[in-house]
């Protein structure tokens, strides 16, 4: 039903022809609730199977300009999971210990093992995002043998390699992007600077920010139609109401898990032989 967000390197993504006020899917708020708090339930038996089977592991990547409800989105539809196995990682600015290695080596701490669930708060993607919008590759070290004009092609192709890899060696990489407009994101400052409680979330770098609006659009653009893949789509998903963004990410979360099709690993004759005898020891020591 949500295959119209979908971009798996089949079609080319035209960012500003795709809405970000969008709910073609489910028209009622209420609607939209009851349909995401039955995807929550079918969310956290399959973790619980996935989490048991320990077969295959799975990231789910949030990437979005300021205000664009990340946090919000992750906490509504990934806070009814088990804490086993699942965990959060938020990418922000590097430090000069990450600097002085490779721009994946601290992704690649976070990759989830089999069984687990990884949710990337931002990503790798922010080298080919705000790195290419600030040029932030010009002031790190490099080789002289490094073209300043090749990193930001060369770090798409090391992503789509990197996913790539992931996904022979059992981890899935589900990719969202909040789609908001700059509309919206207006309105959702105003609402951080005239709301006492969200005073905050405001900074004047928020602000500044908004200068490059254009620019992160490009950006975004680009490395969504560079790094689309069959094994590790994109989803650009309308973030302009949020009840109707996070059912459809409740959606798409459920399904990957579905295609999954983890379960809890087969009890072998040996085994119930083996619980049946523990089964009656202790009940040797229950008082009755």
């Amino acid at each position: 039903m949500y295959k119209h967000y979908l971009f798996d390197g089949s079609k080319k993504l035209e960012l500003k022809k795709e809405a970000t006020d969008d709910f073609k899917y489910v028209k009622d708020r209420k609607d939209a609730e009851e349909l995401m708090a039955k995807n929550l339930k079918t969310i956290n038996d399959l973790q619980l199977k996935l989490y048991a089977e320990k077969k295959e592991g799975v990231i789910f990547l949030f990437q979005a300009m300021d205000a664009a409800g990340k946090d919000g989105t992750i906490r509504a539809v990934l806070s009814c999971l088990s804490p086993h196995g699942v965990y959060e990682s938020a990418f922000k600015v590097p430090s000069s210990d990450e600097l002085a290695h490779d721009f994946l080596w601290r992704v690649a701490a976070k990759v989830p093992a089999k069984g687990e669930i990884a949710i990337f708060n931002r990503s790798q993607y922010e080298d080919v995002l705000i790195g290419k919008v600030k040029q932030l590759y010009l002031a790190q070290a490099n080789a002289k043998r490094i073209d300043p004009e090749k990193i930001i092609d060369n770090r798409y192709r090391d992503i789509v390699n990197f996913e790539n890899y992931l996904y022979d060696n059992n981890v899935r990489t589900i990719k969202f992007f909040l789609h908001l407009s700059k509309e919206e994101q207006a309105d959702r400052f105003l609402s951080r600077i005239e709301e006492p409680e969200k005073n905050w979330k405001f900074s004047a770098g928020d602000y500044e920010e908004r200068k490059y609006w254009k620019a992160y659009q490009d950006a975004f653009e680009a490395a969504i139609n560079k790094t689309a893949t069959k094994q590790s789509p994109w989803y650009v998903i309308p973030a302009d109401h949020k009840w109707y963004m996070r059912y459809i990410v409740s959606e798409i979360i459920k399904d990957t898990l579905t295609d999954m099709s983890p379960d809890y690993p087969e009890v072998t004759p040996e085994r119930k032989a083996e619980l049946a005898k523990y089964k009656a020891e202790l009940k040797k020591e229950i008082k009755k």
